[in-house]
C-alpha cells in the first residue's frame, strides 16, 4: 500500500513566496521515477521549470507514472512524459534519449538539449558470499552501473556545451560501511561512484556529475524491511545526527519505528531536496563529489 506523503506546501520553501524557477525550459531524465524518490525528485524539478521524461520499467507502475506525470504537468505547467524502459537492458537506456528527443525537439529548429539527468533507478538483493550467485550479480550490475553508464552515454551528444548539464547519481551509504550480505549491491553503489569522478572529468565542458548517497528513506521497500535488518541497521542509525525522532513533526507511523529502530529514516523529499539543488545553476562549482543525503550516517570527505 502506497504510503503518504507530507503535504508539498509553501512552508516547506526557503522563502515565503512561490519557488524560484531556476530550471525553467530545461529538460530532464529521471529514471526509476514512479515512486519514492524518483518521483519526489521529479516534483521537486518541476516545481523549478524542468520539462521531464519521467522512467519506470514495469507494466505494473504504468498508470501510477502516468497519474504521476498528469499531475505535475497540472500543477507546475511543465511538460512530462512517461516512459517505460528497462535500465537492466542493453537497448533501454538509449530508447529513453530517443523518446525525449522525440518529444522535446524544437520542430522548427531540430535543437534538442538534455540539460539534467538522474541515475535513480537501482536494484538490490541481499545474500551471504556463500549464497552469491552470477544471476543475481548480473542483475544488479547492469541496472545500477550499466544502466547509467549507457543513458550518460546516449546523451553525450546532447548535453549543453557550456557546463550547465547536470548529471546526479544516486548511490548509497551501503558503498562504504559494510552491510552484511550486500557484496553485490554495495559494489554497485561504489562502481557507480567511481564512475561519477571519471565522468566530473570526462564531461567538465558539459555537465556537472556528482552523487548522493542516501540511508534509509520511507518509501515502500523501507516499510517492508524485516527484524533481521532493523537490528542490523540500528547501530548505524543511533549514530545518524539528524535521526533522531520528533513528536508531532514526524507523522505518528514514522515516530514508532523511530523508536523501535534507533531512529527515522529520510522522507523521500528531503533527498530529492539535495539532488535539486545540486541541479540549480549555483551549484555549478560542485562536481565529482559525494554529497551527504542520510542525516550524517556516512559522513563524506
Amino acid at each position: 500500500m502506497s504510503r503518504p506523503q507530507p503535504a508539498r506546501t509553501a512552508s516547506t520553501n526557503l522563502t515565503a513566496g512561490p519557488p524560484m524557477r531556476v530550471l525553467e525550459g530545461k529538460t530532464g531524465i529521471v529514471t526509476g521515477a514512479s515512486r519514492g524518490i524518483g518521483a519526489a525528485i521529479a516534483w521537486n524539478l518541476a516545481s523549478k521549470g524542468c520539462n521531464l521524461v519521467l522512467n519506470y520499467t514495469s507494466e505494473s507502475s504504468t498508470k501510477i507514472t502516468e497519474d504521476l506525470a498528469a499531475q505535475i504537468q497540472e500543477q507546475y505547467g511543465v511538460r512530462a512524459i512517461p516512459v517505460q524502459a528497462s535500465m537492466g537492458s542493453e537497448d533501454g537506456p538509449k530508447y529513453i534519449v530517443e523518446i525525449a528527443k522525440n518529444h522535446f525537439q524544437h520542430p522548427k529548429t531540430g535543437k534538442f538539449q538534455i540539460d539534467v539527468i538522474i541515475n535513480n533507478a537501482g536494484v538490490a538483493g541481499n545474500n551471504p558470499i556463500e549464497k552469491v550467485d552470477c544471476a543475481d550479480f548480473a542483475r544488479q550490475y547492469n541496472v545500477n552501473v550499466r544502466g547509467p553508464l549507457l543513458l550518460v552515454q546516449a546523451a553525450i551528444p546532447y548535453l549543453p556545451s557550456d557546463r550547465s548539464g547536470r548529471i546526479v547519481n544516486v548511490s548509497s551509504v551501503s558503498s562504504a560501511l559494510g552491510y552484511k550480505e550486500q557484496s553485490i549491491y554495495g559494489g554497485t553503489k561504489a562502481a557507480l561512484e567511481s564512475m561519477t569522478r571519471t565522468w566530473s572529468r570526462e564531461l567538465a565542458e558539459r555537465a556537472t556529475v556528482n552523487v548522493i548517497n542516501p540511508g534509509p528513506v520511507a518509501t515502500d521497500m523501507y516499510w517492508t524491511n524485516d527484524d533481521v535488518f532493523i537490528a542490523r541497521n540500528k547501530p548505524f542509525i543511533e549514530n545518524t545526527p539528524l535521526a533522531a525522532p520528533r513528536k508531532e513533526i514526524d507523522s505518528e507511523e514514522m515516530y514508532e519505528s523511530a523508536l523501535k529502530g534507533g531512529g527515522r529514516a529520510a522522507y523521500s523529499e528531503e533527498v530529492a531536496g539535495v539532488v535539486g539543488m545540486l541541479c540549480t545553476p549555483e551549484a555549478g562549482w560542485t562536481t565529482g563529489s559525494v554529497v551527504c543525503a542520510n542525516g550524517g550516517m556516512k559522513f563524506t570527505f
